[in-house]
């Protein structure tokens, strides 16, 4: 079974290299946009593209897989809202369970549906415990999951959802605020969770500048992840990069 992807992000969490990743919607995007935006990625050395949404309503994300691999080599991941949105052109697929809430159907449901799909896919299958963190107003994925995020200020909730998640399986934690998140997780709840968890942590939602990005990675981030700020201020792309980038490796 292919790992290349879930590797690196072991490779890189081992040598204390942060990694950021650029979320792309392909609700959002035209074909000159995708050009323009891999562009920028490619020159900011951005690590990983991850492409989804809690709602596609377009019917394009092969395209746009096509599209994103045709003008760089950043490796694509995709971030999926619903079964539906799987596309064999990609690298692979985060297959998400919502281990913040308790709805059946996004804990495992939704799974026994896609799984035949995912299988015949060929794509690397990287499984994740999704958490979703309350960014202070009600966010898309928190409607279409049908679940209650996990309040901000309770850190020991968020440290043991995540190691549950980890001692189930889940190979990586992906702490979320959600797309339109007023505010982003706390670095002290990312704190709590990087000292007990081993997988790699993946932090997103709410984070519209490159000292947010850069105090998330010290907090204990292993993967930044921003897309709402960037669709407003594309330059934010370098800005951010350049942050992640900036943490000091291990020796």
């Amino acid at each position: 079974m292919n790992n290349k992807l879930y590797s690196s992000f072991i490779e890189r969490k081992a040598k204390g290299l942060k990694s950021f990743a650029v979320l792309i919607d392909p609700d959002k995007v035209t074909p000159t946009g995708i050009a323009d935006l891999t562009a920028k990625c490619t020159a900011a050395k951005v690590d990983y593209i991850f492409l989804g949404g809690s709602l596609v309503i377009t019917n394009h994300l092969d395209e746009c897989v096509q599209q994103i691999k045709a003008t760089c080599d950043i490796p694509v991941i995709l971030f999926p809202g619903s079964p539906s949105q799987v596309s064999k052109y990609a690298d692979a697929l985060f297959y998400l369970s919502v281990i913040s809430g308790r709805n059946p159907e996004l804990l495992i449901g939704q799974h026994v549906v896609s799984a035949a799909a995912v299988k015949m896919s060929g794509l690397e299958v990287i499984s994740t415990g999704y958490m979703v963190i309350d960014g202070g107003a009600p966010t898309t994925v928190s409607y279409i999951s049908n679940t209650y995020p996990i309040p901000s200020d309770k850190d020991d909730i968020a440290l043991c959802t995540a190691m549950a998640g980890e001692m189930l399986g889940m190979k990586v934690i992906y702490m979320d605020a959600g797309s339109g998140a007023r505010k982003p997780i706390p670095e002290s709840m990312i704190h709590r969770v990087a000292s007990h968890v081993e997988a790699p942590i993946i932090v997103g939602g709410g984070i519209r500048d490159a000292e947010k990005a850069y105090l998330n990675c010290k907090a204990g981030a292993d993967i930044i992840v921003v897309g709402n700020a960037i669709e407003k201020d594309p330059s934010l792309i370098k800005e951010i990069a350049d942050a992640v980038h900036s943490i000091p490796v291990k020796l």
